[in-house]
């Protein structure tokens, strides 16, 4: 009976160790599939929000059109009725008013209630589909009144520009680069901060004078110089507020950009889909996002004579403040951070930022010495292990760990006594050196990007044990 008792025992103790383990496997496939399909998903919730929601039905809200005279109650009333909230009529006091309000940007468009020649003055620059909205809007109230509708473009676009988009698609080139050049900066790992934001600097002045000539040469854009230092403006708003975002946001760092300059820039842009046509959220982002006024600062620019040109462009240059700022306050935070690692402090470094998840992870490994590909990346600790004649060692294993005893990544040396490893995290770091054979060596160094760090040791042979002599 006793041994029924320990048997049954012992047969619910291993089942509850296996159901146990089932649940830690469960938790474990759980957490693996919230990290790596938490961006898919983020992706598809924006596509879906922020792009089928404010495209899918584009329809005007508060145009703003100016009519001459009297004539405006009746007209907003009338609009009103067919169409409430589309329209938002302002009066003035002649045609040439309010062809005038339309040259300076005060108004969408200009509508005059004449009889018998009823005139609509519109700006094909706003974007052909709004054009196409008051065209179709404002012949139904001519024809209401008996008269053949006469319309005037007071802004065309560019002859290469002929659905009134390819300013947006030359935006847009200007916009996604900056982000995806971060994205691989950050494995550029022999570049300091100092050097990956002169790259970046750098790289934005070629893309936008690039981008310039190119739009230039398949007449999209009229010949205004002045717009390559408003593009090259949006290349930093982008990629230095981005680069700045990258410790803090760690391991989302590329759903808030992305989210920022990618799901909900584009939308509230007003290139593809004027503004005036999208939900009133994307409406409100205009005015503050750096795509959108971008695209405003170039119509002024190239359509309206320059007008309302300097408050977009001011706004963009506050999103390079904002970058400057995030890029500094990330270099104090580090540099407190490892100052605490080197005196010892035994609060955690903050972990390294995770990377894109589009692009191949950066995490701590071995390197073959020498034999480093274009796209690798480069060693950030190397070093030769070697006898006390100097003799490499070969088969030596190399073993990283953070101050808290946690393995970084472990390599062995070749067969000239060389290691090396990439993906370290910035901060100080043991290394030990380690054979059957030999005396271990330990040392500790601080790693820092852009700046690689050598270690080399000697190690000794292990002192042999004297054979004593069995007697018989």
């Amino acid at each position: 009976m006793a041994e029924e008792q320990t048997g049954t025992q012992a047969n619910a103790e291993a089942g509850a160790g296996g159901e146990a383990e089932e649940k830690s496997d469960l938790r474990a496939t759980l957490r693996t599939l919230a990290s790596t399909l938490w961006f898919p998903a983020f992706f598809f919730t924006g596509f879906l929000v922020c792009y089928l929601l404010p495209f899918h039905n584009p329809t005007p809200h508060h145009v703003e059109v100016a009519v001459p005279g009297h004539a405006a109650v009746q007209i907003q009333e009338a609009l009103d009725q067919k169409s409430p909230g589309a329209f938002d009529i302002v009066q003035v006091s002649d045609a040439g008013a309010a062809r005038d309000a339309v040259t300076d940007r005060d108004a969408t468009a200009g509508y005059v209630p004449d009889a018998g020649n009823p005139q609509l003055f519109v700006a094909k620059a706003d974007g052909y589909s709004l054009e196409s909205v008051l065209q179709k809007t404002f012949t139904a109230v001519a024809q209401q009144s008996g008269g053949h509708l006469h319309m005037h473009d007071v802004a065309p676009t560019a002859a290469g520009d002929g659905m009134g988009t390819g300013l947006f698609y030359l935006v847009l080139a200007c916009t996604i680069p900056s982000y995806v050049m971060v994205m691989m900066l950050l494995r550029a790992t022999t570049f300091g901060r100092r050097k990956k934001i002169i790259t970046l600097a750098a790289a934005g002045a070629v893309i936008s004078v690039v981008a310039y000539l190119v739009g230039l040469s398949m007449d999209v854009i009229p010949n205004k110089p002045l717009a390559i230092l408003f593009l090259f403006l949006m290349t930093q708003a982008v990629a230095q507020t981005s680069y700045g975002l990258v410790p803090f946001c760690k391991q989302f760092f590329p759903g808030v950009a992305m989210g920022l300059f990618v799901l909900l820039s584009m939308p509230s842009s007003g290139g593809a889909i004027p503004v005036q046509m999208v939900p009133g959220f994307f409406r409100a982002l205009h005015p503050i996002m750096p795509m959108g006024n971008l695209i405003e600062a170039l119509r002024g620019l190239f359509y309206f004579d320059g007008t309302n040109v300097v408050r977009p462009v001011l706004v963009i240059c506050c999103w390079v403040v904002v970058g400057a700022a995030l890029l500094a306050l990330g270099a104090w935070r580090e540099r407190r951070a490892l100052a605490r690692e080197s005196a010892g402090d035994e609060e955690e470094v903050p972990e390294p930022p995770v990377e894109d998840p589009t692009f191949e992870l950066q995490q701590p490994s071995a390197l073959p010495p020498h034999k480093h590909r274009i796209g690798q990346s480069e060693p950030m600790l190397t070093g030769c292990v070697a006898d006390p004649q100097g003799q490499p060692l070969k088969g030596v294993a190399i073993t990283v760990t953070g101050t808290h005893g946690r393995e970084l990544v472990r390599a062995m040396t070749d067969g000239n006594g060389e290691y090396a490893a990439t993906g370290l995290p910035e901060s100080v770091v043991n290394v030990i050196a380690s054979s059957p054979d030999r005396l271990a060596a330990v040392s500790r160094v601080l790693v820092r990007d852009g700046h690689p760090v050598r270690q080399d040791f000697q190690l000794e042979p292990r002192a042999r044990r004297p054979v004593q002599a069995v007697s018989v």
